[in-house]
């Protein structure tokens, strides 16, 4: 009799010592999880919505914003350390989403392009021919990166060429967004501007 209780005992131990390391995994397990849920959203960073000309077209139809567009080369190291660190950069892209139909244009496309109802082509032949796109847009100056601004009615407003860091395409952005151009010189602006990027 004493045998069969201490084997009930041993049994109910056993039993109540898997219930509680299930629990126990359960638990901790739930932690682990929420614990990552919480670290993608607070780590997670905003890139840069990029359209093609024809979808950053139509939403202009409905919701009008200013055109931002990137006119790069394949070959272009500058454009490709821009890619990496401005509009990689939280505050820009979120900046940018929020202002901007944002586009990238390879300046040496063969692809024709239709905008504002005109169509561009590339006549050249040669590997480094230019596009006619992106001819109008840099209105002939080529140089690579170039950024070019437009504004709801699809009219260019400039082309900013060169590497631009966070800091330096910041006030920029501000411009065009603010429509400040109307008022006052990019110099002027600048002067006064303040920056609202966070501190690293």
């Amino acid at each position: 009799m004493a045998g069969i209780l201490i084997k009930l005992i041993y049994f109910y131990n056993l039993n109540y010592s898997e219930q509680f390391l299930n629990l126990y995994i359960m638990k901790n397990l739930a932690i682990i999880i929420i614990a990552l849920f919480l670290t993608t959203s607070l780590f997670a960073q905003e890139e840069v919505k990029w359209h093609t000309i024809e979808e950053a077209v139509e939403l202009n139809k409905t919701e009008p914003r200013k055109f931002l567009i990137d006119v790069y080369t394949d070959w272009c190291g500058w454009c490709k350390k821009m890619d990496k660190e401005t509009f990689a950069h939280p505050e820009i892209a979120t900046y940018i989403n929020k202002n901007f139909y944002a586009i990238k244009f390879d300046a040496e496309s063969t692809e024709p392009v239709t905008f504002g109802g005109q169509t561009f082509v590339n006549e050249g032949s040669g590997s480094r021919s230019s596009h006619q796109f992106a001819i109008a847009l840099l209105q002939g100056k080529m140089s690579y990166p170039s950024i070019a601004y437009m504004n709801e009615n699809l009219q260019l407003l400039t082309a900013v060429p060169g590497y631009q860091t966070p800091e330096r395409i910041e006030p920029i952005l501000h411009f065009f967004a603010k429509e400040k151009y109307n008022d006052v010189s990019f110099e002027e602006f600048n002067k006064n501007f303040n920056s609202q990027l966070s501190q690293n």
